[in-house]
């Protein structure tokens, strides 16, 4: 048995483009890097006061940057004017706005357990998922087997529960391989892969799409352990980028 650890990067997030960069002024320019935004906050400054401004998308930074990046909060709640808005705009439900920040992943060993549960959410989702049916799991095949994720409670449970998922897995390998070389292909002898067995999935999700997601999945909140586990190290992989949406995962909660 190979056991699978699950593991999240970030591959790709939203960046603005040269061209909108080329367009952008010094005084704004300077304003971006001395208060280190990030590109997220100003694509999401562009889109809300896209909104409400007479301004094009492609002047609002240049016109505003100063203002609301610029300035301290006044509604007394920390941070600048950009994240006052940001709160306001959120607080009042119009959330399509952040639906333009987005981030691509590579989630590793996951189970096809916590991939039936993670596929259920399907606004602002893409999905690529390796397959059982073109990727051969045989033991002397490139894959070297299989890889099964160890559930949380059998971890806990102790060297004997330990050893009893363990031979599971040894069986439902063993078991594969025999109909591999009985000649069964490989979409049908994935049938007697459990669970457990693990896949890696190539996921874009907007950021709005994804504080729903952690809303339900995060821990302590019913969800199980695995899941949850994924919910967070999403959350940590966006905060290394875009450090302003910490806020945003904590009212999740």
């Amino acid at each position: 048995m190979r056991e699978g650890k699950l593991k999240v990067t970030l591959l790709a997030h939203s960046q603005l483009s040269e061209d909108f960069r080329n367009m952008l002024s010094d005084e704004a320019i300077n304003t971006i890097v001395e208060k280190n935004v990030t590109d997220g906050q100003v694509l999401a400054l562009t889109a809300i006061r896209n909104c409400y401004s007479h301004l094009e998308p492609t002047e609002i930074a240049n016109a505003e940057a100063a203002r609301y990046f610029g300035r301290a909060a006044t509604d007394g709640k920390g941070g600048s004017e950009a994240d006052r808005l940001f709160r306001h705009i959120t607080g009042s439900g119009h959330t399509s706005t952040l639906e333009h920040i987005s981030f691509t992943f590579s989630i590793e060993d996951f189970s096809r357990a916590g991939m039936a549960q993670l596929t259920r959410h399907r606004v602002g989702y893409s999905f690529s998922i390796k397959s059982q049916r073109y990727v051969r799991f045989g033991s002397n095949d490139k894959a070297q087997g299989a890889k099964f994720a160890v559930p949380f409670s059998v971890l806990k449970k102790g060297e004997e529960a330990i050893k009893t998922f363990e031979k599971g897995m040894q069986q439902a390998q063993a078991m594969y391989d025999a109909l591999r070389e009985l000649g069964v292909t490989a979409e049908d002898a994935r049938a007697v892969l459990p669970n457990a067995a693990t896949t890696s999935i190539v996921m874009t999700v907007n950021l709005t799409s994804l504080l729903t997601f952690y809303r339900k999945r995060r821990k302590g909140n019913g969800a199980q352990a695995e899941i949850a586990e994924l919910a967070e190290q999403l959350r940590s992989a966006v905060e290394r980028v875009e450090p302003w949406t910490a806020s945003y995962f904590d009212a999740a909660k």
